[in-house]
This record gives C-alpha cells, sequence and structure tokens, in this order.
C-alpha cells in the first residue's frame, strides 16, 4: 500500500512548494524508493491549457497530451516519474466529473455536496494514481495558500485521507514564509505560527515546517515555531535561498529531512546516494570552465514561469557542456522597434521559443534573419520553427510577405497552415496536436549527430504545421527537412546547410529535459555556441 506526504503552503504563495515536493522525490528515489507527485490546483479551469501565460506561467505538456501545471516540469526534471494526465488534478476536473454522474444519474437521486461528493472525487484521484503501479510514496502538493477559498475543498479531502490511512500512512509537510523585517534587524516567526495556526483550524496538524528564508534561522527562532506550533524541533527544517534549485534536495538531506520522513511513515529503504547529483550536477554549476551567453528572444519575457521548461532546459545544456550560462532575456516587440543588432550583438547563441497570437513575430523573425546571416547558433521551438521558416521563404526564397495563416488568412504564401485535423475543431480546450509523436531523423543531419539515431518521439502541442507544398522551393535555397513524421509527414525538424548550427523544430524538446541528462538539442545547441 503507497504511503502519502501532503504538501501545503501558507502565509505567500510562489514559496516553492514544487520545489520541495521534487526534491523530496528526489530524496526518497535515492534511497531506492517508487515515488509518483500529483499537483492539486484549486482554479475551475479544467486544466491550464487556454490560459494567458501571463496569468498562469508555462503549460506544461506530458506524453499522453495533457496540459498540465509547470510544477510537473519539476516533478519530472528532479525524478524518474513519468506523469500523464491523471498526476494534475483542477476544480475543473473535479466539478466536471461529478456533474457528469450526476447528469446520468450516478448517485441514485441523492443531494450532491461538496462534502462528500466533491471531496471524495478528489480522493479517489489521489489514491487512484498508485493502484496497481508498485508506488511506494505519492507526494501531493496542494496549489495556493491556506486560507484561500477554492482551496478547502482539497485540504479536507486531505483531512479525511489523512485520518482514514492512518498517521504511518500520511503526513503533512507545511512550506511557510520566515520574512526578515529589514527596519527591525531579525525575522520573524509570527506569519509561520498565524499559517500553521489556519491549517489546524481546518483540522490539519503538520507533521514537518518547511521554513523559507533568505537567509538563516536562528536556533531560537526554530525552538519558538516548534514550540508554538505543535511540532519536534528537529521538524522545523529552514530551506534557505540558493543560487540553483537543484541544491535544494541535497540542503534538505543535510538538514535530515529525508531520514525524518523515513521514520514517520516507517519507510523500508537503503540509505540516501546523491554523489551522482553532487558531482554530475551540483559541481559543474559551481564551478564551471567556461561561460557562454544565450538570448531568448519572446513574446512573454516578464513572467519567468513562462519559458520556465525552456531556462532549465538551457541551464541542463549548459551542464553537460560544464560552462555558465548567462541568459539575455529579449522580448521581441522591442526588436520590432528597433534593429536585432542593437540587442543581439555579442550573443553566443539565439533561442526563439513558442507562443501564440501575431503580436511580437516581426520581432522573432527579425531576431532569425539576424541568427542566419550572422551564422549564430540558433535553436527554434515550435512557434520559433514557424518564424525560422516564414523568415526563410520571405528573405532566401524571394516569397515576400510569406506568413503563416495564423496571422494572415489571406498571404499569398501560406508557407505555414493549419493542421488538417485543427479545420473542423471549435473548442479551445485540449484540441491542439498535443503529446508524444514519432519523427524519423534523416542520417547525416545535425540532429541526427544530437540524437545519434533514426526515430525518437517528442511532446507537441501546436495547431499549425509546415505547408508541405513550399517544400521543393525551400530545399532548393538551402532549407533541410531533417525530421518528418512517419504517418503524417508533418515535419518536424528543419536545418540549414550553410549554417554552423541552425535546428528549429515542431515539437517542444525542453519537456523531456533534466539537469543529470540534458536534451540532445539543447547539449548541442550549447555546444554549438561554445565554438
Amino acid at each position: 500500500m503507497a504511503k502519502y506526504i501532503f504538501v501545503t503552503g501558507g502565509v505567500v504563495s510562489s514559496l516553492g512548494k514544487g520545489i520541495a515536493s521534487a526534491s523530496v522525490g528526489k530524496l526518497l528515489e535515492s534511497r531506492g524508493l517508487k515515488v509518483t507527485l500529483i499537483k492539486c490546483d484549486p482554479y475551475i479551469n479544467v486544466d491550464p491549457g487556454t490560459m494567458n501565460p501571463y496569468q498562469h506561467g508555462e503549460v506544461y505538456v506530458t506524453d499522453d497530451g495533457a496540459e498540465t501545471d509547470l510544477d510537473l516540469g519539476h516533478y519530472e526534471r528532479f525524478t524518474s516519474a513519468k506523469l500523464t494526465k491523471d498526476n494534475n488534478i483542477t476544480t475543473g476536473k473535479v466539478y466536471y466529473s461529478v456533474i457528469t454522474k450526476e447528469r446520468k444519474g450516478d448517485y441514485l437521486g441523492k443531494t450532491v455536496q461538496i462534502i462528500p461528493h466533491i471531496t471524495d472525487e478528489i480522493k479517489n484521484g489521489i489514491t487512484r494514481i498508485a493502484s496497481g503501479k508498485n508506488i511506494d510514496v505519492v507526494i501531493v502538493e496542494i496549489g495556493g495558500t491556506v486560507g484561500d477559498i477554492e482551496g478547502l475543498p482539497f485540504l479536507e479531502a486531505i483531512r479525511q485521507l489523512k485520518l482514514e490511512l492512518g498517521r504511518e500512512y500520511a503526513i503533512n509537510i507545511h512550506v511557510t514564509l520566515v520574512p526578515y523585517i529589514k527596519s527591525a534587524g531579525e525575522i520573524k516567526t509570527k506569519p509561520t505560527q498565524h499559517s500553521v495556526g489556519t491549517l489546524r483550524e481546518i483540522g490539519i496538524i503538520p507533521d514537518i515546517i518547511l521554513c523559507r528564508a533568505d537567509r538563516e534561522i536562528s536556533k531560537e527562532a526554530k525552538e519558538k515555531i516548534a514550540l508554538f506550533c505543535n511540532v519536534d524541533k528537529e521538524a522545523v527544517i529552514p530551506t534557505i535561498d540558493v543560487k540553483s534549485i537543484y541544491e535544494v534536495p541535497l540542503n534538505l538531506h543535510k538538514e535530515g529531512l529525508d531520514n525524518l520522513i523515513v521514520r514517520l511513515l516507517h519507510l523500508k529503504c537503503g540509505d540516501s546516494d546523491l554523489s551522482d547529483w553532487e558531482n554530475n550536477v551540483l559541481k559543474r554549476i559551481r564551478c564551471p570552465k567556461s561561460e557562454v551567453t544565450i538570448a531568448v528572444v519572446g513574446k512573454y519575457i516578464t513572467l519567468q514561469d513562462t519559458y520556465k521548461s525552456i531556462y532549465e532546459a538551457l541551464v541542463h545544456g549548459a551542464i553537460a557542456n560544464d560552462t555558465r550560462l548567462l541568459i539575455k532575456k529579449i522580448d521581441s516587440e522591442d526588436i520590432e522597434k528597433s534593429s536585432a543588432e542593437k540587442y543581439l550583438k555579442g550573443v553566443q547563441g539565439i533561442l526563439v521559443p513558442g507562443g501564440f497570437g501575431y503580436r511580437g513575430i516581426e520581432g522573432k523573425i527579425k531576431a532569425i534573419k539576424y541568427a542566419r546571416e550572422n551564422k549564430i547558433p540558433f535553436l527554434g521551438i515550435c512557434l520559433g520553427m514557424q518564424t525560422a521558416v516564414i523568415e526563410f521563404a520571405r528573405n532566401v526564397c524571394g516569397m515576400n510577405n510569406a506568413n503563416s495563416t495564423e496571422f494572415d488568412e489571406d498571404t499569398k504564401y501560406p508557407v505555414i497552415s493549419l493542421l488538417e485535423e485543427q479545420k473542423k475543431v471549435k473548442d479551445k480546450g485540449a484540441t491542439m496536436r498535443l503529446g508524444e509523436y514519432e519523427c524519423r531523423i534523416s542520417k547525416g543531419t545535425l540532429a541526427y549527430e544530437a540524437y545519434k539515431k533514426n526515430s525518437i518521439l517528442e511532446r507537441h502541442r501546436h495547431r499549425y504545421e509546415f505547408n508541405d507544398k513550399y517544400g521543393e522551393v525551400m530545399k532548393k535555397n538551402g532549407m533541410v527537412f531533417s525530421g518528418v513524421n512517419p504517418e503524417s509527414s508533418l515535419v518536424e525538424i528543419v536545418e540549414l546547410k550553410d549554417h554552423p548550427w541552425f535546428v528549429a523544430c515542431q515539437f517542444h524538446p525542453e519537456f523531456k529535459s533534466k539537469p543529470d541528462k540534458a536534451h540532445p538539442l539543447f547539449r548541442d545547441f550549447i555546444k554549438a555556441a561554445l565554438k
């Protein structure tokens, strides 16, 4: 029977519950345990797929095509867990399921209520994930902050589960803020006390408190938190700000977190072994042999979380090349108003990520032209590939004003057009080309040199594709179609012949990159940039 760790947060959002959950997963895996992780999101959207990136940040896509919360990206990067649509539970999913059952008459005439019907649906979603999979520990992160109205059904559900499963089968880790008040010159424990008090009013007593702080927490402060929050002194664990999120598992291990969890849940496992993580990841981050500057030219640059997996995959590529990464974030609209050279001069590599809508597109095209003409290593992803095709059509193939039908339905040269399967789609939610699809790679290409194999599986999230009608003219002018889907003949990867390293892909390679196993395209992109 699987055991459960429920992770809640208090005081403020963005404390790093996702990183904490992923780090706990990493620690338990290092002891030989099999883990999986769930993110419970209180919003009423069924999934984040229709949300503006400025509202929600990145939409992370799983192999089975689920559009999920970005924390699932942290889970997969830190652990070996293979996540699916069932690993992200939202209020929207829960209510949709319950209402569908009610319409079918599954509740036999009962009045459908939050308790027990909504909470039972949540509990079923949490416990179902480990059914028949030999999972040792399920880590469940509850989104939002304790005290939020929308999160109450999830908190009530885990309260019930913890009671039903028993103390040896379920514990709660509560993440709180211990702020430093500059004017007083001291850290304050009161926010943590209030947060734990709110949690206890709901009926949940935390077993472990992770205290987020920007500096060391004194022994006296930890003892105060233990006393007023009714937890053991050793269960008050500081999590101090670090330069790299990949330091967190090791720091938590040094604080004894995994030993405490093993004891509380009576887990049978070996000792922790994080030597590979420390030697192959952290040492390279701390003492790199070289340095590289990469420009990311995007539409949503002002929000850090929008390109979260992109930034992390670049870090992984740098780790694989034993180099320090400097990311220069550039808003494509700024390039539209000025010149590409003004913003891109001096960078060693240029990456153009995905996105939707016409805003900022011409700036991306300018950046790609600059990379092509100045022989700067370039990596385009999803919309980045589509804009690379548009730039090549306009400036190399002589197709003036070539475009995507997403931006100009009446363009004379629709080099990017709507997928055939998308032409009858009306609903926006979960209707794109989503999830894992095969790509066949041609030998003698940069893509093959990176992957070292003919067939790969990568994750997609798009509605538009390369228009095969323009394939021959593009080939004659030097474009190489190095990766193609064998079933649909969809162009997956394009390259340029007369360029040191110019690769653009329709899929999202960033979703399959890990700090100790960089994605081949990001690894080779950084390698080319270093040259």
